[in-house]
């Protein structure tokens, strides 16, 4: 974001205390958008019980959320732009909460899929609107402690979002996922209406028209096709769907280095720094998101767990994130990026290696304790890594760094989910083959989930490997404060 990310001057704002009402409401829809990103993956195998139908259509809940984020996240700075970040806010959460009502009242998975995707529209730009409205506002000497109190909901919801869908489900029905956020969204938007001063609309470069329709079209029709290889890789509609995307992808790289004011700013990729880097985020993310989508499903469909045991089951994930991320942040200030990321990447390694080993007839522990690796390797380096991210962007470019590394971890989200499930799903097939089998059992479920979970250990070992080629860059002060707001957000 731009325009937005601008400190007030120290006269325009006041104190903590006259901050606290534009916080509360920030905070509160931030919190429900972030508490419903984690929570669906929970009610996966519920949902394909409710709907009668394939895994490989119902991750679609979750696939289609995240492509919609990613379609919209790069708007975020110009709208709040052109509309006033205040009307922006409000109407993202607005839309957020519509969404979530009319999924409540989907009858048919299609019908969820396609309410998923305009919550994710609503939800997509709540965040970096949020950080960036916040940041502006905060006293030049309290932007610590305000981006602090910011913090609670971005560790706190992704902690209770399996755990209270998990109850939800099990307890009440799958539709109080989405009915609960009805509530919450009305009491942001009526406080927000309240609280959230107006901030002057900023001048705004044309849009890029042809961006937003390219981008979105490359990264779904690629999902699809991905998706679809679980059925056939030879398919029509398999072959169909990746064409379009390769072709989409290879136009929208093409508009992008020659328009203006491109709609994602591809040219930071001319740093190789900034380049490895990034790859080294995507892998990490590929593991991260990967394990919160099929770790539930394996939970529930292999092990015979409810919904609201397998919420508690990865909380540990959360939990240990959230006690590494800081120290990794405390950390990286005096060693840099390279040694939390080798360290932190090894750590993900290590957990898809005994996620690999599973056995049917473990406990818990032998989930739980893979899981609290993984959320320990993801906090150490997240926030190192975006700090390195920011500084390894030429100086020109380093405002639009934020919203293009958001869209990517939206993208690479739906990519990991279907490129996951037709993994696990082929390894299914072939396992039922050998046996002779028409239904997958527990010995199925579990050696295609281990499979799938050695292949991840590859990538995460490619992340190493990447991680080694890390320089430290020279921090310029000018981008300090784009990178505090780029940990935040990104």
């Amino acid at each position: 974001m731009s325009a937005q990310v601008k400190q007030a001057s120290p006269g325009s704002s006041g104190s903590i205390r006259s901050l606290l009402g534009p916080l509360v409401a920030i905070i509160v829809g931030l919190f429900m958008v972030i508490l419903d990103g984690t929570a669906v993956n929970v009610a996966i195998p519920k949902l394909q019980e409710e709907f009668n139908g394939s895994l490989s259509l119902v991750q679609w809940t979750v696939t289609g959320y995240a492509l919609a984020q990613a379609a919209i996240i790069p708007l975020a700075g110009w709208l709040s732009d052109r509309f006033g970040a205040k009307r922006i806010f409000l109407i993202s959460v607005g839309l957020f909460t519509i969404g979530s009502l009319l999924c409540a009242l989907a009858n048919t998975a299609e019908l969820l899929i396609l309410f998923r995707v305009l919550q994710g529209l609503g939800g997509g730009v709540v965040m970096p609107i949020a950080m960036a409205f916040v940041y502006r506002l905060s006293p030049p000497d309290k932007v610590g402690v305000v981006m602090g109190m910011m913090g609670i909901p971005i560790l706190l919801a992704p902690a209770l979002g399996p755990v209270l869908a998990g109850w939800l489900v099990d307890y009440v029905t799958w539709n109080w996922i989405f009915l609960i956020n009805l509530p919450i969204g009305v009491i942001a938007v009526l406080i927000g209406i309240r609280t959230l001063p107006n901030i002057d609309r900023q001048s705004v470069a044309s849009l890029d028209l042809l961006g937003m329709i390219l981008a979105p079209l490359a990264f779904a029709a690629l999902s699809y096709g991905v998706t679809e290889g679980a059925t056939s890789w030879t398919e029509p509609k398999t072959l169909i769907g990746i064409a379009v995307g390769v072709v989409a992808l290879i136009a929208f790289v093409i508009v992008e280095l020659r328009h203006k004011n491109p709609l994602l700013e591809l040219r930071v990729f001319a740093s190789g720094n900034f380049s490895r880097g990034i790859i080294v985020q995507w892998v990490s993310q590929f593991a991260l998101f990967g394990s919160f989508f099929l770790v539930p499903i394996f939970l529930q469909t292999a092990k015979g767990y409810s919904a609201f045991e397998t919420g508690l089951i990865m909380l540990p994930q959360a939990i240990a994130s959230g006690i590494f991320m800081p120290i990794g942040g405390k950390l990286s200030d005096r060693f840099g990026a390279r040694p939390l990321v080798l360290s932190g990447m090894t750590l993900v390694v290590l957990a898809a290696f005994f996620l690999s080993r599973v056995e049917a007839s473990d406990g818990i522990i032998s989930v739980m304790l893979p899981l609290a690796l993984l959320g320990a390797g993801m906090g150490l380096f997240m926030m190192p890594l975006n700090t390195h991210l920011i500084q390894s962007a030429p100086q020109n470019l380093v405002g639009r760094v934020t919203s293009m590394t958001n869209a990517f971890q939206q993208v690479v989200s739906s990519l990991a989910i279907a490129t996951l499930t037709t993994i696990s799903g082929n390894r299914m097939k072939d396992l039922l083959v050998e046996a002779q089998k028409p239904a997958p059992g527990v010995e199925e479920w579990t050696s295609a989930f281990n499979y799938t979970f050695f292949i991840l250990l590859f990538i995460g070992v490619a992340g190493v490997v990447l991680g080694l080629m890390l320089r430290r860059p020279k921090v310029d002060p000018n981008a300090e404060k784009s990178a505090e707001i780029h940990m935040m957000v990104g």
